[in-house]
């Protein structure tokens, strides 16, 4: 069921969240005010002592948020280079194929196109289902077999054929890379402190004696709000390949059509 929140658009994601926690806040509150409170022996200088929890529990649960934030942040923008570099070494070798004899540089170049086509069209929307792409394997696998058969003959061609082949290196390791952050996100435990701690930290804030219910309710809606938005922000990022914040395939889709598409 938490898989199916990526399906959804951001939007409405965002707004379950902030209202949901906003309902839990208010419910909450009214309910400790009227059957809690006045049961319990709760002076004014009390009031020390609870903000003083409250901080504490702030403090600790906003130390672990913003650990997790800066985390999926890092990790989205780590694979989003590897999706550029993945797309460049692809123009590189594209580019290099030329200087190849006509029949395998016409080879290689079609194995090339057909393994951009294949991720922009097969892989990508693959990868925003979370399910990990195959098709590419065989495809570079044809592509490794014809570019290693190629024996250079000229002091040039083995130049440009050294190059090609440590392009092709890079390609490698950024599809390996690529295929290794479908899976990525965050473990269910970190997930678990994310929304159990922010029921806590709105809940420690309802056992203060305000003397104005109204004020109350506005303060506890406005830590509600700014809670949601870092769930909603850390929710949004935490799959690189999903939702409506999913990297997308542009960097292929450009090289595909500038360079490749006959």
């Amino acid at each position: 069921m938490f898989e199916s929140l990526f399906d959804l658009p951001l939007l409405l994601v965002g707004l379950v969240i902030i209202a949901t926690l906003c309902l839990f806040a208010v419910v909450g509150l009214m309910v400790v005010r009227r059957w809690l409170l006045p049961r319990l022996r709760v002076e004014a200088g009390d009031s020390d002592f609870t903000g003083a929890m409250l901080q504490s529990v702030m403090v600790f649960y906003g130390l672990a948020v913003a650990l997790i934030a800066v985390s999926v942040w890092q990790t989205y923008s780590d694979v989003s280079k590897v999706v550029s570099g993945e797309a460049t070494a692809l123009a590189r070798i594209y580019r290099d194929a030329n200087g190849y004899p006509d029949s395998v540089r016409q080879t290689l170049q079609t194995e090339l196109r057909d393994y951009t086509h294949q991720i922009i069209y097969e892989a990508w929307p693959a990868q925003r289902r979370r399910e990990v792409p195959t098709a590419g394997v065989s495809l570079m696998n044809t592509f490794q077999a014809t570019l290693f058969s190629f024996e250079p003959t000229t002091e040039s061609q083995k130049l440009l054929h050294a190059e090609t082949l440590r392009a092709y290196n890079e390609l490698i390791l950024a599809r390996r890379l690529r295929v290794d952050a479908v899976n990525t996100g965050l473990p269910g435990v970190m997930w678990a402190v994310i929304v159990l701690g922010a029921f806590i930290g709105l809940s420690a804030s309802f056992f203060f004696r305000v003397q104005d219910p109204r004020l109350h309710i506005i303060e506890v809606l406005l830590l509600a709000i700014f809670i949601g938005l870092i769930i909603f922000m850390i929710l949004a990022l935490d799959r690189p390949f999903r939702g409506d914040l999913g990297i997308p395939p542009d960097s292929y889709q450009l090289i595909y059509d500038q360079l490749m598409k006959p």
